[in-house]
């Protein structure tokens, strides 16, 4: 599987999660002085430099910290992350759009909710791909009530599992 159907696959599993009403916004983020950057940071948003002070100082800051996450990779790393990159632009813009959305919603959760849905997306990417285009499909097929009744039964394992890690959601064992 490529990395955007990895993506979506992601966004896909994040939906009982993400179905619940997001916190209140967090406080803005400060702006990030162009002169304060490291010269291989500097170099690697040289392209933005004419326009730095214009932009919004979440954005500085993103770009600051994406700079620095890009100048520790390795060589391996930062091909990979073109290759996701060129995938990404290549979706169509309103799918770009809707996944934006969605990964708004998930950095809006609380950290352990945003575990959850990590750990159920691990769970998820071990089963075989015939189990997981079941579990699609199964999805795709379900009316808004029966996705419900599913969420629900989702949440009520969760809960009698407890703080149980790393363990897979009694549904997806039962598929396997």
């Amino acid at each position: 599987m490529n990395r955007c159907g990895a993506l979506v696959l992601l966004l896909l599993v994040c939906l009982p999660v993400l179905s619940a009403e997001p916190p209140p916004p967090a406080t803005p983020a400060a702006g990030v002085a162009w002169s304060s950057m490291s010269a291989p940071q500097q170099q690697a948003l040289s392209h933005f430099q004419g326009q730095w002070s214009s932009l919004p100082p979440d954005r500085q800051q993103a770009l600051a910290t994406g700079a620095q996450r890009w100048l520790s990779m390795s060589p391996q790393q930062r091909g990979d992350a073109r290759e996701r990159f060129q995938n990404w632009q290549q979706l169509p813009s309103d799918q770009r759009a809707l996944i934006r959305q969605r990964w708004q919603r998930f950095q809006q959760l609380p950290p352990e909710q945003q575990q959850a849905v990590r750990q159920n997306f691990r769970a998820f990417s071990r089963l075989p791909p015939a189990q997981r285009a079941q579990l699609r499909q199964r999805w795709l097929n379900a009316t808004p009530e029966q996705r419900s009744q599913m969420l629900q039964h989702q949440r009520a394992q969760r809960g009698q599992r407890g703080g149980q890690r790393g363990g897979m959601p009694e549904r997806i064992q039962r598929l396997r």
